[in-house]
């Protein structure tokens, strides 16, 4: 969902709520939508402590990882598959690598904070 969106819902839910209840009603809307503010960034620190414990730049395995990304994840949904943060290839545009134990890796271009393509890079043979 556009974050937009969600807080124009969040706008909508407190008018109605003061409209409908008066300054109770509005003290409940806000305290809900404290609350959901609360709960992101519970899931925010949550997933980024479990990828903090990884080495950085690693994934299992590159070729699953790859088959199971999608394009526009954000990298908050990102993360927990990869299982750790990636190391940073380039800032425009905004590419993350992870990369397995056999050398395998994948590099991921994000657009406006939105997965818009990766590509799998097998490690040479010899």
């Amino acid at each position: 969902m556009d974050a937009r969106w969600g807080w124009a819902l969040a706008l909508l839910a407190m008018v109605t709520a003061a409209w409908q209840f008066g300054l109770p009603g509005l003290a409940l809307g806000a305290t809900v939508v404290v609350f959901w503010l609360v709960l992101q960034f519970s899931r925010s620190l949550r997933v980024m402590k479990d990828a903090g414990g990884a080495p950085m730049g690693s994934v299992a395995n590159a070729v699953m990882f790859h088959a199971k990304l999608q394009a526009g994840w954000p990298m908050l949904k990102v993360l927990p598959l990869a299982g750790s943060l990636g190391r940073k290839v380039s800032d425009d545009p905004e590419t993350w690598a992870w990369q397995d134990a056999s050398g395998d890796s994948v590099e991921l271009v994000f657009e406006a904070g939105r997965l818009a393509r990766w590509q799998l890079v097998r490690a040479a043979t010899s």
